[in-house]
């Protein structure tokens, strides 16, 4: 009896960007975090994430944000978009 290999699943890839994609979410996300603004964080496979950004962690790449009580860490990478939250 031969057994079949089990189908490769092709998981969705992260959206690829270039530098100055790169270099402009970077300054967007320290601008929310230098001046405390609330913002909206698109992020990749998940839902938009409404709040503060608390910390930059260069260390391991993430980002914090306190979202109503809960401080969520999310990849640099994972961030698609962060605009300024409507008032």
């Amino acid at each position: 009896m031969m057994l079949s290999k089990p189908k490769k699943v092709k998981k969705s890839s992260r959206p690829t960007r270039d530098e100055f994609e790169m270099e402009e979410l970077g300054n967007a996300i320290e601008e929310a975090y230098r001046e405390k603004i609330e913002v909206i964080v698109t992020i990749w496979q998940r839902e938009p994430l409404k709040g503060k950004i608390t910390k930059l962690d260069g260390e391991t790449k993430t980002v914090h944000i306190l979202s109503e009580y809960e401080t969520h860490k999310v990849k640099f990478i994972d961030i698609l978009k962060v605009e300024s939250a409507p008032r």
